[in-house]
């Protein structure tokens, strides 16, 4: 059984996916949908879930600085209500301030072109809300 982690965004979704051992997470994908067409989005995640033994979600929350609950953390939020009641999987949120800005820092250092970093940040934001998750899970935070 393995973990998915998910970056939502208004239209994209960024999903890694953690090890058998749930120890290492690896980006998997980034899927795209029309904006706001969250059901769409969950539809394409369907089959990652079937074909990949999922048997918990890690959705991040994307809070405001101050620790306070936006727009996009609650758009978040009624995503993880239609995730539960589409796939029937245990779905738990993590915050992931900043995830996104780690993953443009992790890109920089490597030296990666803007239109590669513009093709693979959700991925790559997804994979460390995931393994923010699985550190602290197993302790290592």
């Amino acid at each position: 059984m393995r973990y998915l982690g998910l970056d939502l965004g208004t239209r994209t979704l960024g999903v890694s996916i953690s090890d058998e051992t749930k120890t290492i997470a690896s980006g998997l994908t980034t899927l795209h949908f029309e904006e706001g067409d969250y059901d769409k989005a969950i539809s394409l995640l369907k089959d990652a879930t079937n074909l990949n033994n999922i048997e918990k979600i890690i959705l991040g929350l994307p809070k405001n600085m101050n620790n306070t609950v936006g727009e996009a953390a609650e758009r978040c939020l009624n995503f993880k209500d239609k995730l539960i009641k589409e796939l029937n999987i245990d779905v738990v949120m993590q915050d992931e301030r900043l995830s996104t800005v780690s993953a443009h820092n992790y890109m920089l250092e490597a030296d990666i072109s803007r239109k590669k970093r513009k093709k693979v940040v959700d991925k790559m934001a997804a994979n460390i809300i995931l393994q923010t998750y699985l550190d602290i899970e197993k302790g290592r935070n």
